[in-house]
């Protein structure tokens, strides 16, 4: 502070706090020194949350934006910091959250001359955050830019970039604005639009709904806050559902007409609604899995979005209604006809959820060697406490969690889908539960995923726990040993064997490592013990890590029709491995059998 001036990096802070930004997520370094002291200063409103590496520091920005619908801030230094930062803002953008990345750069002086750790940001931002990118050149600069940053991620749903030379931070902004040509004056703040559909195309989405006789449903994290909007809607149509992998929390799979989720890891049951459906209503999706959709021309469809330029995006869809999806819901409903829960379709469809639940049921209890994977995640539902948050890792557990895991309503669960970037299951977690203290956090990750990023930030929970009011942080680790998910991408997409110098990972002591550090860690080597390992992790006083030692050969099977199409290019692969595929044969064998 000096006389009725503000140091560019105190203005920086007072300006997260108007905008309600309650941490800040990053990693210090020389070019974001300034902004630094002045969270110093600030004596933790808003706090900073130190990571072990920026990439981890941005995936929780990402994570803090999914679980409170707020915008995720993160910071870093220039140069490789700054490099750093891009996969976490690339899974914002994939997934459509709203993140700011405030980051440091060399001087201005110096800017152009090949000095040290200088990168063009502006180049280097370009395309992750096309919607707004920006080097702040001089302290009158600062006001608008850090506004039009925030309102441009909540507004566009993605991440923005503030790029801050260290001398600009460091300069002195007054108090109050100029009134004259070249300084533009902002204000921090936004209004959600609440965009109304046009009567016109409700007409003719009620008119393509109303024709229907096998309607089925695709529902995306869009219907976030829809619930009971698309239950109405399915219920009156006798239509059946399935999720996105994004649209999986919001929605209750329980219900007797729930298929679970869509595409190559979903459910024998959302594989059989998609090819018998003739009308199809999608429901705030932008699902990329478009073979699993019904083929082109067999299904007539309508798309309700919020963002105009999904419709159509995926299926040739005949009407597309632009609008917020509770509210489309709600004005669509009146339109549509007679209620056809004494259809013949309904019972169609309750026929093959009953089949689906009768197969997980199945696979869950198969023996393996020596843990079932499906077993360990199956049986999380006979515990998983309802006021839970969940994070998820990318590879195999991605496909268990899907297929098996039944949220509790209201327990929000979130991943890197589109991005599907290995390590944020760790940094997701971490975030949900500054957000959330006082409740129990589960993170279930691979192995694969645990030792890429996982593991360091176990670091970042020792300095973190003790504060909390619930001190329950669960990681479900499942240890095999191998890159699971793309040992069967070899097999499925290239016909190839499994590749071991690729695939193998180094042994690790997840559990050891855990006890090291003052968790609780659990070494779950026998399905007998799946149960009580759960028990012990969701009783106890501090984190635990459970290390399931469990089988790399349970197969990935996508669901039928799709996964007939891929079943030859398994066998191909496998039999290319000997006697060492034999058990991954046998496996993939029982699998295909019950799909048939």
């Amino acid at each position: 502070m000096m006389g009725d001036e503000l140091l560019v990096a105190d203005f920086l802070v007072d300006r997260l706090r108007a905008w309600g930004v309650p941490r800040v997520f990053g990693y210090s370094g020389d070019g974001i020194n300034p902004f630094m002291g002045a969270l110093r200063r600030a004596a933790g409103d808003p706090a900073f949350v130190q990571a072990r590496h920026e990439e981890n520091a941005a995936l929780m920005a990402v994570g803090h934006a999914k679980y409170t619908g707020g915008v995720g801030v993160v910071t870093s230094t220039q140069g490789p910091g700054a490099v750093h930062l891009l996969n976490g803002l690339y899974d914002a953008k994939l997934d459509h959250v709203p993140v700011v990345a405030l980051v440091g750069q060399q001087q201005t002086t110096v800017l152009g001359s090949e000095y040290q750790q200088e990168i063009d940001l502006q180049v280097l931002f370009s395309d992750v955050a096309r919607d707004f990118a920006q080097t702040v050149m001089s302290p009158e600069q600062v006001p608008v830019v850090i506004d039009r940053a925030f309102r441009t991620a909540l507004e566009r749903r993605s991440p923005c970039v503030v790029v801050l030379p260290h001398d600009v931070q460091n300069a002195t902004l007054p108090d109050e604005p100029a009134h004259e040509h070249g300084i533009v004056v902002s204000a921090p703040r936004w209004s959600p639009a609440h965009v109304v559909p046009d009567d016109t195309q409700l007409a003719a989405a009620a008119e393509v709904l109303r024709a229907g006789e096998r309607t089925a449903l695709l529902v995306g994290q869009g219907a976030r806050h829809a619930g009971d909007e698309v239950r109405a809607v399915a219920e009156h149509l006798g239509a059946g559902v399935t999720t996105s992998l994004l649209g999986k929390p919001w929605w209750d799979e329980t219900l007797s007409f729930s298929c679970g989720v869509m595409g190559h890891l979903g459910t024998t049951a959302s594989g059989w609604l998609m090819e018998h459906c003739d009308t199809l209503l999608i429901v705030g999706s932008d699902d990329p899995w478009t073979e699993f959709y019904p083929a082109p021309g067999s299904a007539r469809a309508v798309q309700v979005d919020i963002d105009g330029r999904n419709l159509g995006h995926r299926y040739p869809v005949d009407v597309g209604v632009r609008g917020d999806a509770a509210e489309t819901l709600r004005r669509l409903l009146p339109m549509l006809g007679e209620h056809r829960a004494s259809d013949p379709w309904p019972a169609r469809v309750a026929e093959q959820v009953t089949r689906w639940h009768e197969i997980r049921e199945r696979r869950a209890a198969r023996p393996a060697e020596p843990v079932n994977p499906e077993a360990v995640v199956h049986r999380l539902n006979r515990h998983i406490p309802n006021e839970a948050l969940v994070s998820v890792d990318v590879g195999s557990i991605t496909y268990w969690y899907a297929r098996h895991l039944m949220l509790p309503p209201g327990v929000p669960a979130h991943l890197s889908s589109t991005l599907a970037s290995m390590g944020s299951g760790l940094p997701y977690g971490i975030a949900a539960k500054l957000d959330r203290p006082d409740r129990p956090v589960v993170a279930l990750v691979g192995d694969g995923a645990m030792q890429m990023n996982g593991i360091n930030e176990l670091v970042t929970l020792t300095r973190l726990w003790p504060e909390w009011e619930d001190p329950r942080f669960v990681v479900l680790v499942l240890h095999n040993g191998d890159l699971a998910e793309v040992t069967w991408e070899q097999r499925e997409t290239e016909g190839d064997p499994r590749y071991a110098a690729s695939q193998a990972l180094p042994a690790f002591p997840y559990a050891d490592y855990a006890t090291m550090l003052g968790f609780e860690g659990i070494r779950l080597a026998s399905a007998d013990d799946i149960d009580s390992a759960w028990e012990r992790a969701f009783a106890a006083d501090r984190p635990v890590v459970i290390e399931a030692i469990v089988d790399r050969d349970q197969p990935l099977l996508p669901p039928f029709p799709g996964g007939r199409e891929k079943l030859e290019s398994f066998r191909r692969g496998i039999g290319q491995e000997g006697d060492a595929g034999r058990h991954a044969r046998e496996l993939l064998d029982q699998q295909a059998a019950d799909e048939e």
